[in-house]
């Protein structure tokens, strides 16, 4: 199966016109021609059928003939991650969270974070191609960057968890995450979180917790976590 993404689908959608890149992909390179069906998702959970009426390098056109609401998980996971000094380990997280299952992702700017830009666009185009290549029909939400202050006075998920390398007292991850509730989980830069930043999380409700014995590289603490809440869910 080969999922396709275009997020102006509604049900009342009847017809689709691909840009050419994407034509040339379908009638190119998977070689798809007029009669054939393809899967569509929105990104929003509907998977759309379509039956291709044009097929040409430049311009393949479908006519969606039936479509259907996907289920949603038993629950919501939202990580706010601080972007790394290396751009492709940040994009690689990206990638590899949505595989795994995520519903939201917002870059946080920290006291020692060394990177304070991040390329949304090309974000977004990762987190397509992951949802596709994983057959998902949930497009995971990337926030805008913003500082942890900011972040932190937002109301987030219900179980409120922030992991860092202070050698204070936290609870191990596996042993404090609930099946089927929605949680956000905070992940540091590679100098971690600052002393006030932690404290400042804890007095806001955060509950602090380690991944493991090892110290972890930012991007993969964020895919540990994510793996763990799909486990502990799955």
């Amino acid at each position: 199966m080969q999922l396709f993404y275009n997020y102006t689908l509604t049900a009342s959608s009847s017809e689709i016109k691909f840009s050419r890149e994407e034509s040339k992909h379908i009638a190119k390179v998977l070689r798809k021609k007029e009669g054939d069906h393809l899967y569509i998702t929105n990104g929003y959970g509907v998977l759309f059928i379509a039956r291709i009426t044009f097929s040409n390098p430049s311009q393949c056109i479908v006519k969606i003939e039936s479509y259907e609401q996907q289920s949603q998980r038993k629950y919501r996971l939202h990580l706010a991650v601080a972007p790394t000094k290396m751009n492709d380990r940040y994009e690689w997280f990206l990638e590899k969270a949505t595989e795994i299952g995520i519903n939201e992702i917002t870059p946080i700017i920290c006291d020692h974070s060394e990177r304070k830009i991040i390329k949304a666009e090309r974000f977004e185009r990762i987190l397509q191609s992951a949802m596709k290549q994983s057959l998902q029909c949930y497009l995971p939400k990337l926030n805008p960057a913003i500082t942890f202050s900011e972040f932190i006075k937002q109301e987030n998920e219900d179980q409120l968890l922030i992991a860092h390398c202070e050698e204070t007292k936290k609870q191990s991850l596996k042993d404090i995450l609930l099946p089927e509730v929605n949680t956000t989980i905070l992940i540091g830069p590679e100098g971690d979180f600052s002393a006030k930043e932690i404290d400042i999380a804890l007095s806001l409700g955060y509950t602090p917790v380690t991944l493991g014995v090892n110290r972890l590289r930012t991007e993969t603490a964020a895919i540990v976590a994510a793996h763990s809440v799909a486990f502990m869910n799955s």
